[in-house]
């Protein structure tokens, strides 16, 4: 009898913790949370805004999912749970709208052009464009899909440059991360990433750049858990708070 009161006891705690648990919108500590996925490029910039998001809302809890913006709208018409959706580029945040997933008007909030990165000491010399076709100039891009990807395989048909990259990344922070780790010679990334990095990188800019141009648009989703919350977090991303943040990282006006 104590062993089956024991097994008794077990389960109705064991279904107690799934209950307390089964909240999604609530965090481990009772916070309010609100799920953002955002290109990888606004790493820096959501952080600090997710930062002053909490300060002036009591109990939330914003929680990033920072990746490449193909993936995350991927994840998203797979059903991943999030409230809010910042891409680095229109095409996109078109999926996400022509699939019903996004609640409203997308709103565009800023841009980005690329800028080569190369390790502090530019081992490669390289100064231009062009110089990323030379032989035995290691080169890392983002790979097609990703908004970094497209940009970089329209800005390198424009200028009539073909590359040959030793790798194609899902994330824009990837190529950087092989850059300042020594594994490339260069890396064509956002001129914001490079502001981002400092002094790891050495960023060479090229005037083809400015011929393509990534809009970055946001929006709440239709599914998500906080509507309110999610729409505030659109405002302050678009507001003068907001703008005044990505303007000190780089990034231009919408």
């Amino acid at each position: 009898m104590r062993r089956l009161f024991s097994a008794a006891a077990a389960l109705a705690l064991a279904s107690t913790l799934v209950a307390c648990g089964s909240d999604d919108s609530s965090g481990g500590d009772g916070a309010t949370t609100l799920t953002v996925f955002a290109a990888a490029s606004l790493t820096s910039t959501f952080t600090e805004l997710g930062e002053q998001f909490e300060a002036d809302h009591d109990g939330v809890k914003v929680v990033f999912d920072f990746a490449g913006s193909s993936d995350l709208v991927a994840q998203i018409q797979q059903g991943a749970p999030a409230d809010v959706f910042a891409s680095a580029d229109t095409a996109n945040m078109d999926k996400a709208t022509g699939d019903g997933l996004v609640e409203g008007d997308p709103v565009d909030f800023a841009t980005n052009v690329l800028e080569i990165a190369t390790p502090p000491d530019n081992p490669a010399d390289v100064t231009s464009l062009q110089d990323l076709a030379k032989p035995g100039v290691s080169v890392v891009v983002c790979a097609p899909e990703v908004p970094c990807g497209a940009a970089t395989v329209k800005v390198t048909d424009l200028a009539g440059v073909k590359l040959e990259p030793v790798s194609e990344e899902q994330s824009v922070t990837d190529v950087l991360g092989k850059v300042t780790s020594g594994d490339a010679d260069a890396g064509l990334v956002y001129v914001t990433d490079v502001t981002a990095a400092g002094d790891a990188v050495h960023g060479v800019e090229f005037p083809e750049s400015d011929q393509v141009v990534n809009v970055y648009p946001i929006a709440a989703l239709a599914d998500s858990k906080e509507p309110d919350l999610a729409a505030d977090f659109v405002k302050l991303v678009t507001g003068e708070q907001g703008q005044s943040v990505l303007s000190d990282a780089g990034f231009g006006a919408p």
